[in-house]
């Protein structure tokens, strides 16, 4: 378990969402925001290279309507909705612009910021993201649970504990992950011209036998100007933020 500096609810559009702050001594430059996946915590999704990450800025690790530590509220879960309190969040600690790391998602709501916000942000990766739901495999469209693509049960039963350890409501799980799924699959708010807008510096990461096709990433890294693109070999969706090895250099150059 990584262990924040500091963690704190702020109120933010009905929601008392708790965040956490990691190498709070490193005040100068914009902070780095780190945006769970679904179903997830943020020591379930970033432990692995938290560390790393706050050695030598600010990260600002929010968890999301219904996640973690924060209480879900009698509101869908929507990507639009995410987006707004992760920027409500950042006016009242006062940041103006940051950079994100947003995985699945995460990587959807940091996505919605970039479009919907693009001044609140300045470099911008994207894990295991995509911008319209044909960009993920069919199997993970319509859930075929002997896919290897999908979670596995041990995958669901470490979300199911990891839930119990932290959630205001943990008998509330069933639910939760049912609304969740929901906002994962919902139809997607972006156009292909709106990709092409973003102005941000731009990552892009999947796994090989990710959620989403390596094709659907390598079209969102034609779209949008500029972007990078690295696809992770033998990494699965529910993996991809634990190759460390892998990822820690590259989101390291990304932010330098």
């Amino acid at each position: 378990m990584t262990m924040p500096s500091s963690s704190a609810y702020a109120k933010v559009n009905g929601l008392e969402m708790y965040y956490e702050i990691h190498g709070a001594d490193h005040e100068e430059g914009r902070p780095l925001v780190l945006l769970h996946g679904g179903v997830l915590t943020v020591d379930l999704t970033f432990a692995g290279v938290l560390p790393e990450l706050a050695a030598h800025r600010r990260v600002v690790a929010p968890a999301l309507q219904g996640h973690g530590h924060t209480a879900d509220i009698d509101r869908d879960i929507s990507v639009p909705g995410l987006a707004s309190d992760v920027v409500a969040l950042l006016d009242e600690l006062g940041v103006r612009q940051a950079d994100f790391l947003g995985f699945s998602l995460g990587g959807l709501t940091a996505l919605e910021i970039a479009v919907r916000y693009p001044e609140r942000v300045g470099r911008l990766a994207l894990a295991s993201t995509m911008y319209t739901q044909e960009g993920v495999h069919e199997e993970v469209r319509v859930p075929d649970y002997s896919s290897p693509l999908l979670p596995s049960q041990a995958d669901f039963q470490e979300m199911a504990d990891a839930y119990a350890a932290v959630a205001p409501h943990p008998e509330h799980f069933q639910e939760f992950l049912a609304k969740t799924s929901a906002a994962a699959q919902a139809p997607l708010p972006w156009t292909a011209d709106e990709l092409r807008g973003l102005r941000a510096p731009t990552l892009l990461v999947v796994g090989d036998s990710d959620f989403v096709r390596v094709e659907h990433a390598a079209e969102m890294q034609h779209l949008i100007p500029g972007a990078q693109l690295a696809v992770l070999p033998a990494t699965r969706h529910m993996t991809l933020m634990r190759r460390t090895s892998l990822l820690l250099p590259l989101l390291g150059e990304f932010f330098s």
